[in-house]
Formats: C-alpha cells, structure tokens, sequence
C-alpha cells in the first residue's frame, strides 16, 4: 500500500503480487526506483519490452511510462520522488538535503545511459548494498506511526549516491572500445561531477587532473568531441538550468549562485545567446 512518510516521497511495496494496475503517481513523477525482490516477468516501458528477474533495479524519470507483467509473484518496492517534493514551497521537507538529493538524481537524468532504465553495477557489493537499503526502507515504512526518519532519510541519501556512482560507472563502460574514448568519458564524468565547483573545471585543473599540458588537453578534447572543452562545460550546465527551470521553484539567482555564473543577469544573457529566449520566457513556457 502507498503511503508518503517525507512529503512528496511516496514508498510502495507489493507483496506476492501476480498483477500490477497502472500507477496513478506516473504523471506527477520526477524520479523513481524499482527493485523486484523475487518474481519474473516483464515491464512495458514507453512502448518497449523488457524482462526483470529476482534482484533487478530499474529506475525511471519523468516522463517515463511503465506497466509490469508479472509471470511469476512478484515482490516489488518503489520510491517515488514526486516532482512536487523538489518545489521551493515544502515546508516540511526544510531539514532535508533536497539540493543534494537534486543533483543525484539530474545526473541519472542527463546520463548518456539512463535511457536503459534497468541498473548495472560496477561490483556485486554495491547491488547488494542497494538492495539492503531498499529493504530497509520499506520496512521503516511499514511501521506506520513508529518509522524511523533519520534511517530513512540517510537511507535515501546512500541509495541516490549509488545509482549515481554506477550510472558514472556505466557511462565510462560503454565508450571503452578504444582506450582514447575512455580516457574521454572519464573526463567527462569528472566535468559533471563536479560541475558545481568552477576551479576544479578550470583547463588548468583539468589539465593537471589527467596529466596533460594545459594547451594540450583542449585540443586533445574538441578532437574527439567535435566541441571545445569550455563550451562543452558551459552546455552542461545550461542543461541543469533547463532541469531546474522545469522541476524547481529556485530563483533565478539562487541558479546562477550554484552553476558559478556571475548574478542573474550574467545567467540570463548567456541562456538567450545559446538557447534564443530568456530564462523567464523558458520558465513561463513550462507552465
């Protein structure tokens, strides 16, 4: 049965279940987890067949349609993020690490492989560590008035922090048909995690991160991405814009603070030259 412990968060767990109704949650869903404990059978997502067994994990994102087909029981568990949870104007979640939690889960959703939905590890013992955590949670959620918050709050902060590590880890996995396009994805990767920090993206950090020379490692870069190296960075962080514009109700210059421009205005002027509209008329047209 549902039922929302953190405002907007919403854990479901099924029990030997032989048939699922379509979820009234999907349409006002921002990020979700699914675990299958035991059972098989198969899941429609946005109009694709894909089978789960005992132990999968899949995740979702706005957007995203599913249905589940059981074939055997199922035992499922769903964390739900409703998209209401990461608005400004929850007073109840003021105590939470909502920000953080944000840029977990952007990072699934500006991935070059969350499109495959189902999770791969880079090592059993964090699947493991996952699962036990899901578990967990949903135990804490079945104790009605006696839950536990702060297990289920530290809880939700481990399970984000290793989809994004493995989503990372999966990314750089599926570029290494040639050494050159790893050592390309993993300068990548380095640049979204730490896109908040401008110092650490700097050539010259760069640079000295990957053991290369300063001039160097922009040519090297725009070579095997057809991009330079400062404008690929200045694109990412436009598209966290884009998310946040969409998602949340941060001011404009609360945006800028995080993604290291120099005050709303700056922001503003560098979103219509790339993206031909201001970020008011962007925010406006979402709704």
């Amino acid at each position: 049965m549902a039922r929302t412990i953190i405002e907007n968060i919403v854990i479901e767990q099924y029990k030997d279940q032989s048939y699922f109704t379509f979820c009234k949650y999907t349409t006002i869903r921002f990020f979700e987890i699914l675990y299958f404990e035991k059972g098989s059978g198969v899941i429609r997502i946005n109009g694709k067949i894909v089978s789960y067994t005992p132990n999968s994990i899949f995740v979702f994102v706005p957007d995203d349609i599913y249905i589940v087909e059981a074939d055997t029981a199922s035992t499922v568990t769903t964390i739900k993020f409703l998209k209401s949870f990461f608005r400004g104007d929850v007073s109840q979640n003021t105590n939470l690490p909502v920000n953080d939690w944000f840029r977990k889960i952007e990072g699934v959703l500006n991935s070059e492989s969350h499109q495959l939905r189902e999770m791969q590890f880079e090592n059993n013992s964090d699947k493991l560590h996952l699962t036990s955590l899901i578990n967990m949670v949903a135990t804490e959620n079945e104790k009605k008035q006696s839950f536990d918050i702060f297990i289920i709050q530290n809880s939700l902060s481990v399970i984000l922090h290793l989809i994004a590590r493995n989503i990372q880890f999966l990314n750089a996995d599926m570029t290494t048909k040639v050494v050159e396009s790893s050592k390309i994805q993993q300068i990548i990767n380095y640049i979204h995690t730490n896109i908040y920090d401008s110092d650490v993206l700097s050539t010259k950090s760069l640079a000295d991160e990957f053991h290369m020379a300063d001039n160097y490692i922009s040519e090297y870069f725009k070579k095997h991405t057809d991009v330079s190296l400062k404008k690929y960075i200045l694109n990412y962080k436009l598209k966290l814009v884009e998310t946040r514009l969409k998602y949340t109700d941060l001011q404009f210059s609360e945006i800028a603070m995080e993604l290291g421009f120099t005050d709303s205005s700056h922001l503003n002027k560098t979103f219509q030259t790339y993206k031909g509209v201001t970020i008011g008329a962007y925010k406006a047209s979402l709704s």
